[in-house]
């Protein structure tokens, strides 16, 4: 089994009931990312139907720590609909792969303005 890819898609599918509402698009959003690492379709419904605690996520390598946060903010801005909730969802996220908080303020606003690669390199060097 692909723990990191179960921990991964866990955590999106807690950020997407954040705000009460699991919008189709964050629904939609997760599955694709499932079926792109050949995750099971089932193995994604009973973690919707039961989500898992979050745990130690530090044993995670810098690469896969920023995949899980920018995926996240990918999430929140998927159904364009950006709620507190979700924005607290991820600074916890944020501080427990190692990250600053401040980092979910500096994706929101860059996020359509540099390239993936740009807030990786500026995420690595001033957030982590």
């Amino acid at each position: 089994m692909d723990v990191v890819t179960r921990k991964h898609l866990n955590i999106l599918i807690q950020l997407a009931e954040a705000d009460k509402h699991f919008a189709k698009a964050e629904r939609d959003m997760i599955f694709k990312i499932a079926r792109d690492r050949n995750f099971p379709e089932l193995e994604v419904q009973e973690l919707i139907r039961k989500p898992e605690p979050i745990d130690s996520l530090g044993a995670l390598s810098v690469d896969q720590k920023f995949e899980y946060l920018y995926s996240s903010i990918e999430l929140i801005l998927v159904d364009q609909n950006v709620f507190e909730s979700e924005i607290i969802f991820c600074k916890s996220l944020a501080i427990k792969l190692g990250f600053k908080k401040a980092i979910i303020d500096f994706f929101l606003e860059n996020v359509n303005k540099k390239t993936k690669v740009q807030l990786k390199e500026i995420a690595i060097k001033e957030y982590l």
